[in-house]
């Protein structure tokens, strides 16, 4: 029986098997996005009835005793499975959950058992990822052409993959969760400003642009909407701020903190000081518009000398190139066939 012959490789990568796994994985994307686009929903109605939820559970931990207040922090199995196993190990760290449980809270995690996951996490995936790569590289030997110092770099990319994908993946969504939040700030600030001046509480503030808001910037007005709510219940209304300042990781939020917490304190009007950080704030968003605007010809110069000239050198030279080639390989009118 005859062998088949070989497709062809790049760098030892069968460019066959990586083309249809490519193929795939855009005709996956394809469905997601048409599923996407006609399941439209309403982004506030599950953040509303979360936010209801946890309304609930600040009342029920307001009213309860002090030393009863652990019972709003939610249970899980999976999790509690998880930290029995990790604190059989030794390896869980309050300090390190602190941290994880905070870019829970930035990427828009309310779950905070679900840190337990991450170090979970970050100590399977290696040996996952790296099990696979060594029996793709060296159990079934799928890449037999691979040097040993190739194979070596392959299984300790897998390994580190591993390790940092659920950091990647929590920093990619603080990334997209404190962008979003980062373009609705100026808006919402003058909306602040106005409740401010019609006579409106804080806390009432909160509420209305959150309202308002939800549906043009849903993180934005989820934030908000949780500070309307804890403004309500908390003991300390300061407590409410600083949950802002540390839910979004944005230093414009910070200096809105900062300036609430100074006007509860000593009764300066709010509606002056938040109208100059609106302004300050819409001056940093144009700044930062006309930064990418500036660096817009640099980050074209690249896709415009591979994809763009070529194309157009061989839309203009293409018909000409083929005159010549047939007028030197015997084609023309002076050749009578001798």
């Amino acid at each position: 029986m005859l062998n088949e012959a070989p497709g062809p490789t790049l760098f030892g990568v069968d460019v066959i098997f990586v083309g249809t796994i490519l193929i795939g994985v855009a005709a996956a994307a394809v469905v997601f996005a048409i599923y996407a686009a006609i399941t439209v929903r309403d982004p506030m109605a599950r953040r509303v009835k979360a936010l209801n939820q946890r309304r609930e559970q600040l009342k029920a931990g307001i009213a309860t005793a002090p030393r009863k207040r652990a019972s709003l922090v939610r249970r899980n199995e999976t999790t509690d499975k998880m930290t029995e196993a990790l604190s059989t190990l030794k390896v869980l760290q309050d300090s390190q959950i602190q941290q994880i449980q905070q870019k829970l809270a930035q990427a828009g995690i309310r779950k905070k058992e679900w840190a337990v996951a991450v170090v979970f996490g970050r100590m399977v995936l290696p040996i996952v990822l790296g099990a696979f790569a060594a029996f793709v590289l060296y159990g079934i030997n799928y890449f037999p052409e691979w040097t040993t110092v190739k194979r070596s770099g392959a299984l300790m990319i897998a390994l580190i993959l591993g390790y940092k994908a659920p950091d990647l993946f929590l920093s990619n969504l603080i990334s997209k969760r404190t962008d979003a939040i980062r373009k609705g700030l100026p808006d919402a600030l003058d909306l602040l400003v106005i409740c401010a001046e019609a006579g409106l509480t804080v806390d009432a503030s909160f509420d209305r642009v959150a309202r308002e808001l939800g549906r043009a910037y849903p993180e934005l007005g989820d934030e908000f909407s949780l500070t309307s709510i804890e403004l309500s219940f908390l003991t300390e209304r300061r407590m409410a701020f600083e949950n802002l300042a540390y839910r979004v990781n944005l230093d414009s939020v910070r200096g809105v903190v900062t300036t609430m917490i100074q006007t509860e304190r000593y009764g300066t009007p709010l509606a002056s000081a938040l109208r100059v950080l609106s302004a300050e704030f819409r001056n940093e968003r144009m700044m930062r518009a006309e930064e990418k605007a500036a660096r817009l010809p640099a980050i074209m110069t690249v896709p415009l000398i591979l994809f763009i000239l070529p194309v157009l050198f061989i839309v203009i030279l293409g018909p000409a190139a083929c005159s010549i080639s047939d007028a030197f390989s015997g084609g023309g009118p002076g050749n009578n066939g001798n």
